[in-house]
């Protein structure tokens, strides 16, 4: 096929350009994409645990007042990165780490590039390289249109080197750039380590797992696995490890209750996404554990079989009756079941026993009336799933619930409003203002409804 050589020259910048884009760590690409297009799951259990592992981390890096965020991402590679003001990590990065203190290294790294403006310093560093690579495109171009004029074939390969060698440069300088900045994150990551008196043992163990290649290899949707937006040469390894067996808490271990939830979590990821021989597997060494039966009751569950659901979820709250989430899956399996007021009541017991006040436990109670389709009780779910997103707007879910439950007393303009704002919290702008257009049409002018229709109509989406 012939082609023009500016088209030849522009195909070669675009393939230089695309090869420096892919060496950027995930949390810049993610970065650039709408928060809806990531598989984001929640859930008030892991969110709580992987609160409590980032939360004296944060403190110890001066981020404890800064807003951060840590988001949950549905996909089974190794991956967890930053963007913004979030950290973002993989449920397979939760159910791959054997141990808390695998996870507790990782996040205590990704916090070190937070807490270093990583992020931004890698975009303009990325600039650069692309700067470079532009550069070194656009003279080999001319190299070669130079010699295509005067019939030399070898100004022309000259040319197409220069193209190609500014490329190589740019990759090069960038490689060279992000190893710097993560041989800083991996000594932030054990200065906080060592603040609060974790062991660095679980990171490097991690690590080393990883640069086997015997783990963490699936590609997913969500984009790239750990190795590949954390390059890890064996000397940055071996000078991790030397420096973490210097650390007084080198050998301390993780507490045995920190230690089950952490395996409950990994059980519960597994189940709803795995099924019952995915928690098997897991827990064959073990499969006498709390985890393992957490896994098999929900895997039950998800199976359509009520009743035995319920048998073992019984079993698992008589084993440890303060768990507040073995109320709130009675509380799953009775609404799919159709008993709405049980469940009710078993998510209610779930959000006294939740220390953390999750707004997620507090909707949920209002979400189990909502199903019943009385419309007596729809006035007091609308209450109750209010105050659950009082405390965690940005449940999606949540807000549909809110919205069946205005439809269901006759008030349509609330319910377009719930569904706008359902859609704006999951980051789906453009339908979030067509919702609320619809709202305001329904809603009397100037009424707080009303002006909360008019501030998703008018902010600008970017």
């Amino acid at each position: 096929m012939n082609m023009s050589l500016g088209a030849i020259s522009a195909r070669i910048t675009s393939m230089i350009l695309a090869a420096s884009v892919a060496l950027a760590p995930v949390g810049v690409q993610a970065a650039a994409k709408d928060k809806a297009s990531l598989p984001i799951v929640r859930d008030a259990e892991i969110e709580a645990l992987v609160a409590d592992y980032a939360r004296p981390l944060l403190k110890a890096a001066g981020l404890s007042r800064s807003g951060i965020e840590i988001v949950l991402v549905n996909s089974d590679a190794f991956n967890a990165f930053v963007s913004g003001r979030r950290i973002y990590i993989n449920t397979g990065a939760i159910t791959a780490t054997q141990t808390p203190n695998q996870l507790i290294g990782i996040l205590a790294h990704e916090i070190g590039h937070l807490a270093g403006g990583h992020q931004q310093r890698l975009r303009e560093q990325l600039e650069r390289s692309q700067a470079i690579a532009v550069v070194a495109s656009l003279l080999g171009a001319g190299i070669a249109a130079a010699g295509a004029a005067a019939g030399g074939g070898s100004a022309v390969s000259a040319g197409a080197g220069v193209m190609m060698g500014g490329g190589g440069i740019a990759q090069r300088n960038l490689l060279s750039y992000q190893r710097g900045e993560e041989a800083t994150a991996d000594r932030s990551a054990l200065t906080y380590l060592e603040a609060t008196g974790q062991s660095a043992r679980g990171l490097v163990e991690t690590f080393e797992i990883l640069d086997r290649g015997n783990l963490f290899s699936r590609s997913s949707s969500s984009g790239g696995n750990y190795t590949s937006s954390h390059p890890m040469p064996r000397d940055r390894i071996a000078a991790l490890q030397r420096l973490a067996q210097e650390s007084r808490f080198y050998d301390r271990a993780d507490k045995p209750e920190l230690a089950v939830r952490h395996n409950l979590a990994r059980a519960k990821i597994v189940a709803y996404n795995d099924g019952v021989g995915a928690v098997r597997r897991m827990f064959a060494r073990d499969p006498r554990s709390l985890a393992a039966y957490y896994g098999d009751a929900i895997a039950t569950h998800l199976a359509g079989s009520p009743a035995s659901a319920l048998t073992k979820v019984d079993a698992l709250i008589k084993a440890q009756p303060s768990n507040a989430f073995f109320y709130e899956l009675r509380g799953d399996i009775l609404v799919d079941a159709g008993r709405s007021q049980e469940a009710a009541t078993a998510y209610s017991k779930a959000a006294r026993l939740d220390k953390t006040g999750s707004g997620i436990l507090k909707a949920e109670i209002g979400q189990a009336l909502v199903t019943s389709g009385d419309p007596a009780k729809m006035k007091e779910a609308i209450r109750l799933i209010r105050e659950g997103l009082s405390s965690d707007p940005d449940n999606s879910v949540a807000y549909r619930f809110l919205a069946m439950a205005y439809g269901r007393i006759g008030d349509v303009g609330r319910a377009e409003l719930a569904t706008a704002e359902g859609y704006w919290h999951g980051g789906a702008f453009r339908q979030a203002k067509i919702f609320a257009i619809r709202a305001q049409q329904k809603l009397q002018p100037g009424t707080p409804p009303w002006r909360a229709a008019q501030d998703i109509i008018q902010t600008e989406i970017r």
